[in-house]
């Protein structure tokens, strides 16, 4: 048996190899022959506040910097406490309600594990 992957598309397993692509003959999809390797590095992900430690859903985390809140003049003050975080994919790792101001997105790098 081939050790190549089956087609995303249409799930054939007659996938061949052509340089840096995988083609399926049947549906003439192309995808290139990294995305695996991407798919597992994406899926191994680790979050790591601005201390270094690593971070997990449900965790509680502290505000290490004063953060302006954009679009209105509310301000997240150094040493507010956010509890039951949410780890999410993008800039903003963090998803996270905060009391008096609600829910908004943070980036690891302004939080420590509490």
């Amino acid at each position: 048996m081939s050790d190549l992957p089956a087609c995303p598309k249409c799930a054939s397993a007659y996938t061949y190899s052509d340089g840096p692509l995988y083609i399926c003959p049947e549906c003439a999809h192309e995808w290139p022959s990294a995305a695996e390797e991407i798919a597992a590095e994406e899926a191994e992900k680790i979050v790591r506040d601005a201390v270094g430690n690593v971070l997990q859903d449900g965790d509680a985390v502290t505000v290490i910097k004063d953060l302006k809140v954009k679009g209105s003049s509310l301000v997240v003050k150094v040493g507010t406490k956010v509890k039951s975080i949410r780890l999410i994919d993008g800039d903003h790792d963090i998803d996270c309600k905060i009391d008096g101001i609600g829910a908004m997105q943070l980036k690891s790098q302004f939080v420590k594990k509490a």
